[in-house]
């Protein structure tokens, strides 16, 4: 006779069956089946209890985005339910494999305007790549089973709805999971003569570039044999930062409202682009449409969808890249690859005379050059949504083993806590630092109280500024408005950080923060450090006026004093010293005009959202 076991109790030993050792989520009646479970099983599954059900979804979402694998959350019936759809919906845009399970009222009650009753299937069936409710106990188990698979498979949210009653059934204890038989997909090889019509379009263009996303992870060795051989200079999506070392000469960063001068500086002076494992969303804004385009992709679905291209390439990453280095001649470096690599230039040195500025309130350039020196090379990243941003992609130099994750194609504010959490779950030995707005800090930062209770010491920096900053900002260079519901009231954050049993320290000046980032280091508990933060908005990189050759002196006077930017060149500056020619032949070898350089990225913000430039964040991005 097979032994007994309840239905809960089968449902976790499916999912530790694939390797997961930790499940965020929040008690509830509902399920209290599955905390009876949690405690029977606790010596090889441990419960993290958030303070929210959104900030679970959240942390389980960072989780996989982080590490590759599933992470797993549950939530209780009707409310709890619905709280964490928003950390549901981050996993779906960023494509990354999470199983959720939620509870329901007993299978008796359902329908029957019962208590915290719902008709809860239906309202995941946007969210999810596989939504089911369960019908019995019995199949409990091989719906779990199936759940992960399809969460794997599709990189995406599962979500299994399970009626009260069924998490206390008793069932046979049979069932064996499919876990062992899981295996990394095997991409296609890519078409020689793709290749070869890839690589004569190369060599035919004045001005090629590289444009890569999360897809091309694992690639970094590829992406500089093609940019070396063919010089080409690479620029990538906001999720792609990482990919390359930030030092790497021809690597310009990203590209979009977020990113620095050299990567927006690109995408309007190209005749080529090799588009390389990217899907974001705003990528028809960012670079001309004149440009001819090779895509490279392991999705024939993403061939062609941001922007029209010429060659398609399905294919993995890698093997593609490797195989157009392998053709093809060696090229001279063309005026547009010098002028890039002369604009990087000019714009590193420009942000790094403020690097150690001590105006109060602080400015980003010498906070973030203090975190740079103080973070590990094994440091993980947990960055909120909003102009810490901007500030991330810009001034962190991700190297070595680091790692980060943001709320990309979503772009929920609140991110930072939960995501921090989930770093320092999986990674215990390393530093981790959440980077936070006040904003964006504020709307979840019941957190800090998770963090004291499992002991976790993250170093969470709330960059506060009294504004929401990216918001500001469109207010005032995109819809030219009066600045409305955008300004936050003054807050002690470390006082209140205290208050929930945090070490936490106020800093005004750069010496304050020196000192705070200090302490940190030494300390065992979660510490929160609240730096009084300049209210001057980063440059925008989307209405750059730096060019009097074609755009009007007085705004251009006027840009250049607002930002301190008198150091800061156009990119035509540096083609024309590349090209030993007039602005209009720089132009001409470039395939750029006048009024699409800079002006076209300007206009094109119209439908922006927290993170203009936030990526399509596929697997693929």
């Amino acid at each position: 006779m097979a032994n007994k076991i309840s239905g809960s109790d089968a449902v976790l030993k499916v999912i530790e069956a694939w390797g997961v050792d930790h499940i965020f989520g929040y008690p509830g009646g509902s399920f209290d089946s599955t905390m009876n479970a949690l405690y029977n099983q606790s010596n090889k599954l441990k419960f993290i209890q958030v303070r929210h059900e959104e900030a679970g979804a959240l942390a389980a979402s960072a989780e996989s985005k982080l590490t590759g694998k599933i992470g797993v959350y549950f939530g209780s019936a009707g409310p709890g339910a619905i709280h964490l759809m928003n950390g549901l919906y981050d996993a779906r845009h960023d494509h990354a494999p999470l199983l959720a399970i939620v509870a329901q009222v007993p299978s008796s009650n359902m329908n029957r305007d019962f208590f915290q009753a719902m008709d809860e299937e239906p309202a995941f069936n946007d969210v999810a790549v596989w939504n089911k409710t369960a019908m019995n106990a019995e199949g409990l188990p091989q719906l779990v089973d199936e759940g992960i698979r399809h969460a794997y498979k599709y990189h995406g949210v599962a979500l299994l709805t399970i009626p009260k009653d069924f998490g206390w059934a008793m069932i046979d204890d049979t069932y064996e999971s499919n876990a062992v038989n899981h295996v990394a997909p095997l991409y296609p090889e890519p078409d020689p003569q793709k290749i070869d019509e890839a690589v004569k379009l190369i060599e035919q263009a004045k001005a090629p570039m590289i444009y890569f996303g999360k897809g091309a992870f694992g690639a970094a060795d590829e992406l500089k044999a093609v940019s070396e051989k063919f010089k080409m200079p690479l620029v990538s999506s906001v999720l792609g930062k990482g990919v390359l070392d930030e030092t790497y000469p021809a690597y310009m960063g990203s590209t979009g409202r977020v990113a620095p001068k050299p990567g927006a500086d690109l995408g309007f002076s190209t005749d080529l682009i090799v588009w390389v494992g990217n899907d974001s969303p705003f990528s028809s804004m960012l670079f001309t449409p004149k440009a001819k385009v090779i895509q490279i992709d392991v999705d024939s679905e993403k061939l062609g969808k941001r922007h029209h291209i010429d060659v398609p390439v399905l294919a993995d990453a890698k093997k593609a890249l490797a195989a157009i280095a392998a053709k093809g001649e060696q090229q001279e470096p063309s005026a547009f690859y010098k002028a890039a690599l002369a604009d990087k230039e000019n714009w590193r040195a420009w942000q790094d005379s403020f690097k150690d500025d001590e105006e109060v309130p602080l400015r980003p350039e010498p906070v973030f050059n203090v975190l740079n020196q103080t973070a590990s090379d094994k440091a993980v990243f947990a960055v909120d949504v909003g102009n810490v941003n901007i500030n991330f992609e810009r001034l962190v130099d991700i190297h070595g083993d680091q790692k980060w994750t943001t709320s990309g194609q979503y772009a929920t504010m609140g991110y930072g806590l939960p995501a921090a959490i989930a770093a320092k779950v999986n990674y215990p030995h390393r530093d981790v630092y959440s980077l936070s707005g006040d904003g964006a800090f504020a709307m979840l930062m019941e957190e800090i109280l998770t963090q004291v209770k499992y002991h976790l010491n993250i170093v969470n920096i709330v960059f506060s500024n009294e504004t929401l900053g990216f918001i500001e900002a469109e207010q005032k260079d995109d819809s030219n408005q009066p600045l409305s519901g955008v300004d936050l009231p003054a807050t002690d954050w470390a006082a209140i950080a205290r208050g929930m049993g945090a070490e936490a320290y106020t800093v005004k000046t750069l010496d304050d923060f020196k000192q705070a980032m200090a302490a940190a280091k030494q300390a065992s508990a979660p510490v929160v450090i609240d730096v009084k933060f300049t209210h001057e908005m980063p440059l925008t990189t989307q209405h750059m006026f730096l060019d009097p050759s074609f755009q009007p002196k007085d705004k251009v006077d006027a840009f250049v004093e607002k930002y301190q930017a008198q150091a800061l060149k156009p990119f035509s500056y540096f083609l024309k010293q590349a090209s030993g020619s007039s602005d209009d032949e720089a132009d001409a070898s470039t395939g750029a005009s006048e009024d699409t350089e800079e002006e076209t990225p300007a206009e094109a913000d119209t439908q922006s959202g927290d993170i203009d430039a936030s990526t399509g964040a596929s697997e693929e991005d």
